[in-house]
């Protein structure tokens, strides 16, 4: 006899939890026409638009246009004169440091601050190679950031065994 008044209770439970559940809406847009999917490319792509080089930036820097030979010079430079920092290396640290600065009328640089630093020393090396750039007279002041890479060779991010002191 009990068994009948619980039925009847879990029935009306079951039958009324959807008038209470919470009801949602689905706002659709039909405004403007419907997007067509895009048709592959038949042509190749050209080899300016190819993905950058390893370790450069695939943006163009408005900076880089004031450097003597242009944004691939002033990366050379920049990988030329990187030194990868021993802790950053040891603990397998890569990405990018961004630094910021002013370029003034007259070509010379104020204000250098690291806006983004991965850790291990990085950061410090990439203000310190920010610093010897030297860029033409713009004609006018530009606050600007320049990424820097730091990406680690293949034979230094093989995993290494450990001492056999520690």
């Amino acid at each position: 006899m009990k068994k009948i008044p619980f039925i009847l209770a879990l029935g009306l439970l079951a039958g009324t939890s959807t008038a209470y559940a919470q009801k949602t809406k689905v706002k659709v847009k039909t405004d403007g026409p419907v997007p067509e999917a895009a048709a592959p490319a038949t042509e190749a792509a050209p080899a300016a638009a190819a993905a950058p080089a390893p370790g450069r930036v695939g943006k163009q820097i408005p900076v880089a246009e004031y450097y003597e030979g242009g944004q691939e010079a002033m990366y050379a430079f920049i990988e030329k004169e990187l030194k990868y920092p021993v802790m950053a290396r040891r603990n397998r640290i890569q990405g990018t440091c961004i630094v910021s600065f002013t370029l003034n009328t007259d070509g010379t640089m104020t204000g250098h601050k690291l806006v983004k630093n991965i850790g291990g020393g990085c950061g410090e090396e990439a203000l310190r190679v920010a610093r010897l750039l030297k860029f033409n007279k713009p004609g006018y002041a530009v606050l600007t950031s320049l990424p820097i890479v730091f990406k680690l060779s293949a034979r230094a991010r093989r995993l290494r065994p450990l001492p056999s002191n520690i």
